[in-house]
């Protein structure tokens, strides 16, 4: 009897003993990363979406900011301008794309959509 107590005594005390810990690998910081369409519509003026996609169904101006909604069968695209400091030319450094109903929707596809109406 008093080994096995002494052998659960050192089962119970060898498991509360502190154990050594592998040192994690160092791992890449967790760069997110935009779509890249996003990127190729932040930067443009309000010239320039015409351009692309053309009249805009919807213009709202909010202060110094501007929002320029395009409209297509599939998508709504929504691309929000703000002034530059310096020389105050309205760019875009925003964009949102969701479908008629309200529903997120990817950005490439409603960029290529609205570039290729149907």
């Amino acid at each position: 009897m008093r080994r096995s107590l002494a052998l659960a005594l050192a089962l119970l005390l060898a498991s509360c003993a502190p154990r050594p810990q592998a040192t994690p690998a160092p791992q890449a910081p967790l760069v997110q990363q935009q779509p890249q369409e996003r990127n190729r519509l932040v930067g443009l003026t309000p010239q320039d979406l015409v351009g692309r996609f053309g009249a805009p169904a919807l213009q709202v101006r909010e202060g110094t900011s501007l929002k320029l909604q395009f409209r297509g069968r599939s998508c709504v695209l929504d691309a929000y301008l703000y002034p530059q400091a310096g020389n105050g030319t309205m760019r875009v450094t925003h964009v949102d794309a969701r479908t008629p109903s309200g529903i997120d929707s990817d950005q490439a596809a409603c960029i290529a959509a609205l570039e290729t109406p149907s």
